[in-house]
Parts: structure tokens; sequence; C-alpha cells
């Protein structure tokens, strides 16, 4: 047998000729494909490492994740297709080309999962956040199961499995448990919350209704503070979002109102150079900024004087320190100016009534009345 003749044998009514034609295309391909990817990615990469912005490598990391077999399965069914091979070659390549796909997307979905979670990971490291570093990586390998899954179940359904009996099954599973275990997933949704809201970090101190601590530890089921007095406060993660939460940690300056008293003796003189008197002491110290000082009302035993004044710094030992500062002055800038304190006191008048023993000793020695 000679070589035409050989060329012409054929095998499930396709030529060898036709076979190797066929398969040196698929190769040819693949070839140019892998390469065309390289050079790609090589382009991108130098053009990326130009700019100072992480969004455009984004682009990088997807071409660097594109599998050299996803390129020979596309090769594969470029040729097929081309030379109209069989009917049944067609199935198959299209059949591998899904496979390609589904398995590409899925790499794809980890890449871009691995990135976000790698930015994420650096943004709660530069706030020391431990425990979310944890909850960061538990999430990324939920996704990234999740998406393989998904990749799964269409690549069985191309290939005639029917997968409805098991996603129906997965189903009313899932909502069993989902009911069994609904208050454990309401702290592990609320502590997703917290990890991307984040409306607390730790060490914030945070006043919770009657509670007062600094955060501790936040858990997936469990946010623990550390009270003032010194015991542990434990709130579960779904109860602590649906209160009123007041984060002293976020304040960015405290605003101070107090009041004093001076007694009623005081001269109008004396009243209207007391808001003067504040304001100068307040003004002159730092890390504090004089809103108001004004005469409020007349108390019942003093005359009410309300200020107004913010510290410019959130710390409570600062806050303090200033209206310590600014008592002690009031208490000898008062003396100085002979004005008093008020504290409570009470005036009793007593009205004096003329007994009869008083009237005669007024009317003076005289006769009796019976003589």
């Amino acid at each position: 047998m000679d070589f035409e003749t050989l060329l012409q044998y054929t095998i499930s009514g396709i030529t060898l000729y036709e076979w190797g034609v066929t398969l040196l295309t698929w190769i040819g391909v693949s070839i140019g494909l892998i390469i065309l990817r390289a050079l790609l990615h090589r382009y991108v990469k130098r053009v990326t490492d130009r700019t100072e912005t992480t969004k455009d490598d984004v682009v990088t990391e997807l071409l660097a994740s594109v599998r050299p077999y996803v390129m020979v399965l596309i090769a594969f069914y470029i040729a097929v297709r081309v030379h109209d091979v069989t009917e049944r070659m067609n199935v198959i390549a299209g059949r591998a080309l899904l496979i390609g796909v589904m398995l590409q997307l899925g790499h794809w979905g980890g890449s871009l999962i691995r990135l976000w979670a790698d930015s994420y990971r650096r943004r709660l490291q530069d706030q020391d956040s431990e425990p979310n570093l944890a909850a960061v990586n538990a999430i990324a390998f939920l996704g990234r199961v999740a998406l393989w899954t998904v990749a799964l179940m269409v690549i069985l359904d191309n290939f005639g499995v029917d997968i409805t009996a098991l996603v129906a099954g997965l189903g009313v599973g899932g909502i069993a448990v989902a009911l069994a275990v609904q208050n454990i997933l309401g702290d592990l949704f609320a502590y997703v919350s917290i990890l991307f809201d984040r409306p607390f970090s730790l060490g914030d101190l945070l006043i919770v209704g009657e509670f007062v601590g600094n955060v501790e530890q936040i858990g997936i089921k469990t946010t623990r503070l550390r009270s003032l007095s010194g015991e542990q406060l434990i709130f579960s993660n779904s109860d602590l979002l649906s209160s009123r939460i007041r984060n002293y940690k976020r304040m960015y300056e405290r605003r101070i109102v107090f009041s004093i008293g001076v007694t009623y003796q005081t001269k109008k003189a004396q009243l209207e150079a007391i808001p003067v008197m504040i304001r100068e002491i307040i003004e002159g110290l730092e890390d504090v900024r004089f809103d108001r000082s004004h005469f409020k009302t007349f108390g019942n035993f003093s005359l009410d004087f309300e200020t107004v004044y913010y510290v410019t710094k959130p710390e409570f030992a600062l806050y303090m320190d200033r209206q310590q500062s600014i008592n002690l002055a009031l208490f000898e800038r008062f003396a100085e100016s002979g004005i008093e304190f008020a504290y409570p006191t009470q005036t009793l008048f007593v009205e004096h009534t003329a007994t009869d023993a008083d009237a005669s000793a007024s009317a003076g020695p005289g006769p009796s009345p019976a003589a």
C-alpha cells in the first residue's frame, strides 16, 4: 500500500488525510493561542507596571490566570468546526469547549476573589484587625466553593445529567438546616455585616444601652466588650446590630455644656462681667474652642449661667483636664471679684403678731377695767 492510498484510508468515514489536517490545525491553533496569550500578558504587564493604581492590575491577573489547557480545548473546537470532521466530533468539541470555558470562568472568578481578599487583608492589617482577617479568608473560601459548584452544575447539565432533583434536594436540605440554626445564621450574617460595614473596630469605646466598654473581640457569633469596671460584656452579633450604638472612638471633638450659679446678691455689673470672664479663661487654654456663655435663668436659689465650649480632641482625660482648669480659674477670678457661688439656701420671713400681754404692756400703768 503506497502513501497516497494510506492517506485515503478512512476511519469513521473520514480519511487519514482529513484527520491529519485537523490534527495539524489543532496543534497550530493551540501554539498560536498560547504564544498570543504570553505576548499579550507581557505587554499588558509592562503597561500596568508604569501606573501607580492597582485597578489595572486586575487585567494582568486575569491574563495570567488563563490556563493553557483551556486554549488547547478552544483550538480543538476550532479545528473540528473548520474541517467539519463528523457530527459526533462536533458534539465532543462543543462539550469540550464548554468544559474549557467553565473552567476558565472558575479560574477568573477565583482570581477576582483572591484579589479582593488580598486588598481587604492589606486594609485590615493596616488597622491591626486580626480577627477580621480570618473572616475574610473564610468568605473567600466560601465564594470559591460556590463558584466551582455552579460551574460543576452547568457542566453536568450539559452532559445530560438531570440536576433538577439534585438542586431541589439541596434546596430542601438547605431550608431545613437554615430553620434549625436560624439564630446562629442570624449572628453569622450580622458578623459579615460588621465586617463590611465596620460600625466599630477593636479597641473602640461603645455605649450599648446602659452598658459601656471597649471592643475586645469580634467573633462569628458574639462580640465581647471589656467594661470600664473590668468585667467582660458579651453580646450576640444580631442583638448588637439591632441596638443603638454610640461609638466614642469615632468622635472628632467633644461638645461640653456646663452651668454655674451665683447668689442673688450679685450686682448687675458683676453679672455682666461673668460671661466675659468665662470666655477669657476658655480662650486661654489649648485644644479648646469657645462657643458661648450666657446668663440663662433665675433659679430657685441662684442666678444661672450656661457655657458651651468644644474640646478639639476626643480624649476623655483631656476634657477633664480642661474642665478642671476652667473650674480652678473661675474659683480664683470670682474670689478676686467678690462674686459668690450659690448654694441651696432658704430665707425665712417671720410675721410677728401682738398678744394681749403685749397690748397690756404697751398701755402702761392705770386703773384696771374692773375698778
